[in-house]
């Protein structure tokens, strides 16, 4: 109850700030977005110039995130680095870590090195690393596919699947990557936005294809190493 006083305040406010009042029907539509941040609130009120299209956009999200979040990993076919399909069915069964990667980056020193420890210890156990080259974070993935797999194999021996190079965010965004990010959302459940924040955010899914967590770009691998054993029984 004092959660849905707070927002129906915060919509009050947010509309007090742009001269207007706010609508019963406005505060009510509000409060079926139980997670909306008050700071998201008023700041895009006042952008906009209209608390309503807030209402509007996080519609359409929560929509778009529905629908992006149906089915499983299994259903996507991506290319591989010599853009050859691979169809993502055959990793069922198989617990997965997906991880949007980069050559030049302060985090991929130890990035690589914990990926292939991990891959390593358990790939026999059935578990898999699928790795997405992507240079939208500082151009810090600059070289082609061949190169970053010379990259990746020669340098900190990747034996896990390296695939083509993608965009993670934007209107291009490869469909995996919608899905993903539909499935496990950013901060207070997406509505301050889902997009990925930088090079290797990962994604662990679990051996029925779907998205059980989602770790920040600086989340050590190893330290996901407990949530894996778990899913892998």
């Amino acid at each position: 109850m004092l959660v849905r006083r707070n927002l129906s305040a915060l919509a009050v406010s947010a509309s007090l700030l742009l001269g207007k009042r706010s609508s019963p029907s406005f505060n009510q539509t509000l409060l079926s977005f139980p997670q909306i941040s008050p700071v998201y609130l008023v700041s895009h009120s006042i952008k906009t110039g209209s608390p309503r299209s807030l209402v509007g956009s996080l519609r359409f999200d929560h929509t778009m995130a529905a629908e992006s979040s149906k089915g499983s990993v299994h259903d996507f076919t991506v290319k591989d680095a010599k853009g050859n399909d691979v169809d993502l069915s055959i990793y069922k069964g198989k617990v997965l870590l997906i991880v949007n990667v980069a050559s030049q980056c302060g985090l991929t020193n130890s990035n690589y090195t914990e990926l292939s420890k991990l891959y390593e210890k358990y790939k026999d156990q059935g578990f898999e690393i699928l790795a997405f080259p992507c240079n939208q974070f500082g151009g810090q993935e600059p070289g082609n596919n061949e190169e970053i797999l010379e990259f990746a194999c020669t340098r900190f021996k990747a034996e896990y699947p390296i695939f083509d190079k993608v965009d993670v965010n934007g209107e291009n965004a490869a469909p995996i990557y919608k899905f993903l990010k539909a499935s496990k959302g950013g901060a207070l459940g997406g509505l301050l936005g889902d997009d990925i924040k930088w090079n290797f955010a990962k994604f662990l899914v679990d051996k029925d294809g779907h998205v059980v967590d989602r770790y920040a770009p600086t989340t050590s691998p190893i330290s996901i190493e407990k949530d894996i054993k778990k899913l892998l029984g």
